[in-house]
């Protein structure tokens, strides 16, 4: 249901709906020039923790600076993360939360480009491992087109991803 027959009909969000828009207004607190991130894990529909992307704590962030090298530097997304100096929202949100809550909880994800539009919400690698690491059982999204993505078993978002193409080429393997 839209958003202006829900408030018409005086209808409640769903629970992946409510958690989601909780996670956007966590990605507002995200330090990153190119993209803001929010993540929220929940465990039988209560809030275990939350996190968004941004440099570690006491280090300088990028919109304090005003430096992003990867952003410098054209780097697609999905690439180069040892140039980025912050942490994804997921893992911000797995290493803030207590593990024993972790174990079958949910997470929830939400982004949006520096533009405002929406991001692609699906974890990187990276994260992908540690929410099977944390034992976090089931995957929550909004895609770049608003869509709500839930993934109930990991194996799902284990897809091969995509190679990605060198951003500079070695000379001597011409």
């Amino acid at each position: 249901m839209d958003d202006n027959r829900r408030k018409k009909a005086n209808l409640r969000p769903s629970w992946d709906e409510y958690f989601l828009e909780i996670a956007k207004v966590v990605s507002t607190r995200a330090t990153c020039l190119r993209r803001r991130y929010g993540a929220v894990i929940v465990k039988d529909n209560v809030i275990v923790s939350t996190g968004y992307n941004g440099s570690p704590r006491g280090a300088v962030n990028c919109i304090d600076s005003g430096v992003c090298k990867r952003k410098e530097l054209n780097v697609p997304p999905g690439q180069r993360y040892e140039l980025c100096v912050a942490v994804h929202a997921e893992q911000n949100a797995i290493v803030n939360g207590p593990p024993e809550r972790m174990k079958d909880a949910t997470i929830y994800i939400a982004g949006f480009e520096a533009d405002g539009s929406l991001a692609d919400g699906r974890p990187c690698l990276l994260c992908r491992r540690m929410i099977r690491n944390a034992q976090i059982s089931k995957v929550v999204y909004l895609s770049r087109n608003g869509e709500i993505v839930r993934v109930d078993k990991l194996e799902e978002l284990e897809e091969v991803d995509t190679v990605p193409t060198p951003l500079f080429k070695n000379p001597e393997d011409s």
